[in-house]
This record gives structure tokens, sequence and C-alpha cells, in this order.
């Protein structure tokens, strides 16, 4: 990467930037970003580290055997009737939505896909290198100013179209900090870098298009973090001299405590949120990871974990019915499934795995759904044009669903398999061995992968080798030794199938000492991607 050698960038006196400037960066860097950037932390940081101290102080509830339900002192929010502010024009049909990381080829494909939404993702399909972090930042100011282009080494050129998707971005989570940004000698949360310099630079010209500042929320865990964004939200609005409401927002519920708080997090957002998302991958990893002291909750293979399974499916109906009760958009989940171009088969099965998963969440009443690839838009775009031929399904309601707490917490049963094991290892090697390289959504055996699912493999690893329900169809109980010849017989296939030079470049030995020491450890590791980023550029 080269750097700039300009002597105008300045940083302002409060803020310390470590990353290397290239040329460019201090576009985005500027001082008067910068100093929106650190007003935010300066603001809202000790919040942020508040309810991050919460979240570890329910986890010693948990861990204890306290079981998280429906909060008795917010009933009245429940109870009351009250609606959300109603979407903007052009986030009313969002039947189909794609999503992938802010690099230019994948911003141009994605915004041409078809697809009415783009979610730009600068969380989990992002590997926060602080190289790609910035020209990200960058691109996705060119995409708003419709100056987005590509050539790809061999010459190819990428184009905006005419007719483009509608931009929403995903800043990183709460719990991730950007270790090149010190404001006032502490580490600047990640959130508020990403969502600072994307509202700084781009707000107003986004409006000027007749679009507007959209968000995607990641990792909330309760009403309180949603309190907080709805604070930074009014603040940036007033800074930056926007409308009241301007920004706008919607909430993946993605842990299992946010599930039963979601009334709670429309309530508080009720002036900027236009829907909640069933992000389902997240949602697994958030079941485990929040109930891992728990031997009695070991999840079957992940495989088997889809969302006709009774707690995932209870999930999903309630967040339609608590969405559409509200007057806002229940979104779908992920279809992982990408194209296989040499085996027409097996292409058909994954795009008809693709067609059964959408047309389950047409049917349940989601208002739309996500696909990882530009060639499933179709496909996922003719299921909602049969099943839902409004721009929405609002007035979708489940009528007779009268859940309880003990439904939402209902344990999966299922077989542990051989097969799943060396599964969860490839893929959480394979991912990793590519984040710690700078890639952060990546094709693994036929299904683009991120963070998330990386996330469950090695999380249900680490379940199986401690408690006894971890036992293979075999009869073999998991253990540390049988996961470690398994990582060592995946480093044997990965590098038989790409070659020595390409093995030693890839970051897979570092890949496969941070997962053995992950999976080692007798405290659950948070976050993968914490250990994982103090390893990155």
């Amino acid at each position: 990467m080269s750097t700039t050698t300009s002597s105008l960038w300045q940083q302002p006196q409060e803020v310390r930037v470590t990353g290397p400037m290239a040329q460019g960066f201090e576009t985005i860097l500027s001082q008067e970003a910068l100093h929106f950037v650190a007003e935010l932390e300066r603001n809202f940081g000790n919040r942020r580290r508040e309810l991050l101290k919460l979240r570890t102080e329910r986890q010693e509830r948990l861990n204890r055997g306290e079981l998280p339900d429906f909060l008795e002192r917010t009933s009245g929010i429940r109870q009351s009737e009250w609606k959300v502010q109603p979407a903007p024009q052009d986030l009313q049909d969002r039947r189909v939505e794609i999503t992938g990381p802010v690099d230019r080829k994948m911003l141009i494909n994605a915004l041409n896909s078809g697809a009415k939404c783009f979610m730009a993702d600068l969380e989990d399909a992002h590997s926060p290198t602080w190289q790609a972090t910035i020209e990200g930042q960058i691109n996705l100011r060119d995409a708003v100013n419709r100056t987005l282009s590509y050539t790809s080494p061999e010459g190819k050129a990428y184009q905006l179209s005419d007719e483009l998707a509608t931009l929403i971005v995903r800043p990183r989570g709460w719990h991730l900090e950007e270790k090149h940004v010190q404001v006032d000698g502490r580490r600047l949360s990640a959130a508020l870098l990403d969502f600072g310099l994307y509202l700084f630079h781009n707000a107003k010209q986004l409006l000027k298009q007749g679009t507007g500042p959209y968000l995607y929320l990641p990792k909330m865990e309760s009403h309180l973090e949603a309190q907080l964004w709805r604070d930074i939200f009014t603040w940036s609005e007033k800074r930056l001299h926007l409308e009241h409401g301007t920004i706008r927002c919607t909430v993946l519920i993605e842990t299992i405590t946010a599930v039963f708080e979601m009334d709670e997090i429309l309530y508080e957002l009720r002036d900027s949120i236009c829907g909640l998302n069933c992000g389902r991958w997240d949602y697994i990893f958030s079941f485990i990871k929040r109930f891992h002291a728990h031997p009695e909750c070991v999840l079957p293979d992940r495989s088997l974990v889809t969302m006709a399974v009774p707690f995932l499916s209870a999930y999903s109906k309630l967040l339609i019915n608590t969405c559409h009760r509200r007057g806002a958009h229940a979104m779908g989940g992920m279809a992982a499934q990408i194209p296989i171009r040499d085996d027409a088969k097996a292409d058909a099965e994954a795009k008809e795995k693709v067609r059964q998963d959408k047309v389950r969440e047409a049917e349940n009443g989601h208002d739309g759904t996500w696909v990882a690839h530009p060639g499933l838009v179709p496909i996922a775009m003719e299921v909602f044009d049969q099943y839902m031929p409004g721009p929405n399904q609002l007035d979708h309601m489940h009528d007779d669903l009268n859940l309880t707490s003990s439904d939402l917490l209902a344990v999966p049963e299922g077989e542990i398999t051989e097969a799943g094991l060396r599964n969860n290892v490839s893929a959480a090697l394979r991912y990793m061995a590519a984040w710690l390289g700078g890639r952060g959504a990546v094709p693994i055996h036929h299904l683009m992968e991120d963070a998330a699912t990386a996330e469950i493999a090695r999380s249900q690893i680490w379940q199986w080798i401690r408690y006894p329900k971890g036992v293979l169809t075999d009869g073999r109980k998991v253990t540390y030794q049988l996961f470690d010849r398994t990582v060592s017989d995946e480093l044997d296939l990965v590098r038989e199938e790409v070659g020595e030079l390409a093995y030693e470049a890839g970051h897979y030995e570092q890949a496969a000492s941070l997962l053995r020491q992950i999976v080692a450890a007798d405290d659950f590791e948070e976050f993968l991607t914490l250990p994982a980023y103090e390893e990155l550029d």
C-alpha cells in the first residue's frame, strides 16, 4: 500500500491515526470528519463501554442458571398500541436484498444486481484491515456520488447501471474497536467510526438523490443498546443540520437476548427504524454462546439447525408478528448458497434449496429476504413476486401464535457426526485464514461464509469437547485430541488443494493456531474476531 506524502493532511489534536495514510485516505479522514467522529466518541463512548459491562454481568447470571425472558418492567410497551414511523419510499419494497463486502467490484455487482436493496457490509463480511476499512469508505462515497468504477487485472471494466439497488450500510458491532484510531488516548469504537465517516461524507448527497442514510444495526443485545443508537442518531442529525428522522435503520435480531426485547427495540428507535431482520446465523451462534455453560444446551450438526427447527421457527414468527403490529418490515434471513458452475446437478439442488427457503419465508409473512450472490436474486425475486404481490406484507399476522419463553429456548434434537465435526473444522479454519488475509466473505464448499458461520463452527466444537452430549454417531466422544487431529487433516487437504506456495502465503497455519487456542481455552471466547483482530494489519 503506497502512503501519501501530502503535507496538507493533518489530524485534529484529540485524534491519533496510527494506520498508514494511502493516497486518497485524507479525503475520508479529513480534519472535519475526524473531529465529528471524535465528538461521537466523547459523547457516547463511555455509554458503549457501560453497556458491554452489562453484557458481561448478564452472561454471569446466565452461567448461574438464569434464563432470558420478556421484561416485566417494560410490559407496558409491549401491551400498548403504537407504531413506528412509515419507511421512506425507497424502503417500502424490500422483497430481495443482497449483501456483501465494500470492495469496489462487489459494490458495483451488488448495486447492479436487480435486488431492491444492497447491504454494504463493514461487519461480518468485512475483514477490518486498516486499508480495507478506509478504502471501503472511499468506495461507498464513490457509489453514492455515482462515480464508482473498477477495472480488473484482466482488463474487464465494471460500471454502475442507471437502475441501482437502494444502499444500506452495516457498521461494525458495539463490541469492536478500531485500533488504528485513538481519541484522547483510547481506541475508538469501530461502530462510531464506520457510522460517523459514512454519515458525515454522504448524508446530504443521499438526500439530494431522494434517498437517505440507511443503516443495518448488528448484534444488539438489549433495548438499552437501541437507546444508545437512538441518542447517537438524534445528536448526529442536530450536529449535521439534518431533519429529525433523516437517519433510518433496520435492526438485526441476531442475539438470543434481543429476541425478548423486540417491541422495546422498535419503541426506542420508533422515529428512525423501518424493520427487524432475522439474522439467523448470528442468532444460532448467540444461542450457543449465551448458554455455553449449560451441558444440556448442546446443538447437533450445524446442517441440522435449520429454520424449520422449533426454536428458530418460533423466532421467525414472533419477529413477523412483532414487526407487523408496529408497522415495521419483518425481513427474512440469508441464503448462503452460491451458484455451482462446474456441476449442473449440484447447482440445481443448491438453487432449489434457496427457492424452498424463500417460499417458507414468504408464506410465513416476511416482507423480504437476503441472498449472498447476484445469481440468486432472480430466484428469490420470483418467489416473493408470486407470494407477495404488494410491496410488503405488513397486514400478515400469525393470529394463533401464543409463544412462551420456553418455545424460544427449546434445544433442537439431532445427531453429531464425524462429517459435522470435519465440516466445522473446515469452515472455521478456511474462513479464519481468509479473514486474516483480508477477505471477509468467503466461498467455502459452495456456501458464502462470513464470520457468523465460523463462530457457530468453533463454538460447537468447544461445546462438543466439554459436555457428555458431544458424542459422534459412531460412539466416539469428541475430544480435544480428535479435534486437533481433524485440524491437521484439514491442513493437509488444503495444502493438497491449493499447492505449497499458496498454502504458505494463505495464513492457514496462523488460523489453525488461533482456532486451537480458542477451542482449548476454558473461558469461552466472546467473539473469535477479537483475538484475531490483534493479528490484522
